[in-house]
């Protein structure tokens, strides 16, 4: 009764992953990390209510397929080309980064050339399934430390094709002119798989979805994803990057978000099973028995990745508090080093003792990194009072403004120079009206400073950056930033600083608008609801209705997107 094993054995991961995941929402913690420490728990080397961990990898394999099935789904050729520069760049050199500085490490400690560069592989890659889970989960996945981090992730899953294909030739199993017939192949597969995005698939379902048959589409989906997959797999790469690669041509589809609908309930119990599977693999004894070792692995992973990820930030010259953002969400290693070690064992590649150590630093790693994500922005919400940073950076730093916002009274902050805030400014100049700029972006200062002066490098979260700019004297604070989490701290560290400040805030999305109410803000303008009175406006205009209506339908929008 093999089947009723497999039930018992689901009952038991769902049954106490519900309980603590339950537990840690109450206490505000990342649900990833109560999944982990669920198999933890019911593990062989825990409570052992779990004894043949095979089964559960078996399911976990499907889980990860799905999940990064879905990962692939939601990315989009749309999405990619918009952050093609984050992919390459930044990607590029925190991969680079990465891999250089654990390959001359190894190699100081000993390790010879090809089990130093695969341990360089194995620390680049990060956790797409976790961070993106805790960037979703805060909201945070279209804001700018979001979308660098989503780039250098896309970057590091398709790098993850090459080293696989060069595990042969790390152990010395084929000439060193293979080393171009494996990257000529990495090549061709991702060639391949954009071609078949944009060309093939939109025009196959798109003869299925005139049949109307919905369960012919959803077969269609099914034979798509998993025949490329598995043509994917046949050169060599595992099955969770054929079901990455897959979705990614699924994605290329204008049929993703029906596929993404259908896929969604399944994805999410099957990638549960796949978090509590890796907790399994950390197993109590070993990491008590070598804690010395393990401890100095996990802290050197965790530190060492984070300062390059961030210096990879710094390189393109985004604000701190991005660079600062992203290599906390980036400092770990992830599901797809697990790919790796499993791809090279019995190749003698790694010891037995090495790759254990590994494996405990790399899941204790992606435990405490949901918790990472969720206490970054109090970390970074003082980043602009590093006076010495501005100084190097040859800009002016909101304690500069100090002097001359003393002399000033009823003038305007504003949070961000982005295009809102550019206009902003030139409106407010142009009427004689004072006020500074705040950013945490250099190039933006500068160029606010040259075009409207009164620009300040700062964090506008922070309250000593809102005191140097003299938010207790002045009019009204707008702001303009695209982080939400970072807008909602501002205003309740300007409405504390200033009770009498009027403060209006751009949100993006109808669900922004009551946290913001709540956190003090006085007006909070939503681009949703805009656009929907502009669509609005536009659409019955070319229908000849006449200004009143087309103005109390306005009102009717507005009116309704409160309620």
């Amino acid at each position: 009764m093999e089947q009723l094993v497999y039930l018992r054995d689901l009952v038991v991961i769902l049954g106490f992953g519900v309980i603590i995941v339950a537990l840690f929402h109450r206490f505000r913690l990342p649900s990833t990390a109560g999944f982990i420490l669920s198999g933890v728990i019911v593990g062989p080397d825990g409570l052992g209510l779990i004894d043949d961990v095979h089964q559960v990898e078996v399911l976990a394999e499907i889980g990860v397929a799905l999940l990064l099935f879905g990962i692939g789904l939601e990315l989009s050729l749309e999405k990619l080309r918009r952050l093609w520069k984050l992919i390459l760049a930044g990607g590029f050199l925190q991969v680079a980064f990465s891999v250089l500085a654990t390959f001359g490490l190894a190699r100081m400690y000993g390790l010879p050339t090809g089990p130093a560069l695969f341990v360089g592989f194995l620390v680049a890659l990060s956790s797409t399934a976790i961070v993106l889970r805790g960037l979703q989960e805060r909201g945070e996945v279209d804001a700018p430390h979001g979308r660098l981090t989503l780039g250098i992730l896309v970057f590091q899953d398709f790098a993850v094709v090459p080293m696989i294909l060069a595990i042969p030739l790390l152990v010395g199993a084929g000439p060193g002119g293979n080393l171009l017939i494996a990257a000529a192949e990495s090549v061709a597969i991702v060639v391949g798989v954009l071609l078949a995005a944009h060309l093939v698939v939109p025009r196959i379902l798109n003869l299925v979805a005139k049949t109307r048959q919905r369960q012919l589409f959803i077969l269609s989906i099914f034979v798509i994803s998993v025949g490329t997959a598995w043509l994917i797999t046949t050169s060599g790469a595992s099955l969770a990057i054929g079901a990455f690669l897959a979705g990614l041509v699924v994605a290329g589809s204008e049929f993703r978000h029906q596929a993404l609908a259908d896929l969604i309930p399944f994805r999410e119990i099957f990638a549960s099973l796949f978090f509590v599977s890796v907790g399994m693999l950390l197993a109590p004894s070993v990491v008590l028995g070598n804690i010395d070792t393990i401890m100095i692995l996990l802290l050197a992973v965790m530190i060492g990745k984070a300062l390059l990820v961030f210096a990879s930030a710094a390189i393109l010259r985004l604000p701190l508090r991005v660079c600062l953002l992203t290599a906390l969400a980036l400092a770990q290693i992830g599901e797809f080093s697990f790919v790796l070690v499993f791809a090279a064992q019995g190749t003698g590649l790694l010891d037995k003792a090495l790759e254990s150590n590994l494996i405990s630093a790399a899941i204790l790693s992606m435990f405490l990194t949901p918790i990472a994500i969720s206490f970054g922005p109090h970390l970074a919400a003082g980043v602009g009072r590093i006076r010495r940073l501005t100084h190097l950076m040859k800009v002016p730093s909101a304690e500069d403004a100090a002097d001359e916002t003393r002399r000033m009274r009823d003038h305007v902050i504003i949070g961000g120079y982005g295009f809102a805030g550019q206009q902003l400014a030139r409106a407010l100049e142009h009427c004689s009206i004072p006020f500074v700029v705040v950013d945490l972006n250099v190039e933006n200062v500068r160029k606010a400073s040259s075009e409207v002066g009164h620009a300040y490098f700062g964090d506008v979260t922070s309250h000593e950056v809102l005191e140097s700019v003299g938010a207790a004297y002045a009019r009204q604070l707008v702001l303009l930033i695209n982080d939400q989490r970072a807008t909602e701290r501002a205003v309740r560290v300007a409405r504390r600083l200033a009770p009498g400040l009027a403060i209006v805030v751009r949100a993006f999305y109808l669900l922004d608008i009551n946290p913001l109410l709540a956190a003090g803000a006085d007006d909070v303008i939503a681009a949703e609801r805009e656009a929907a009175v502009e669509v609005a406006t536009r659409v019955l205009g070319r229908h000849q209705v006449d200004a009143a209506r087309i103005e109390e339908h306005c009102r009717q929008i507005r009116r309704r997107s409160e309620d």
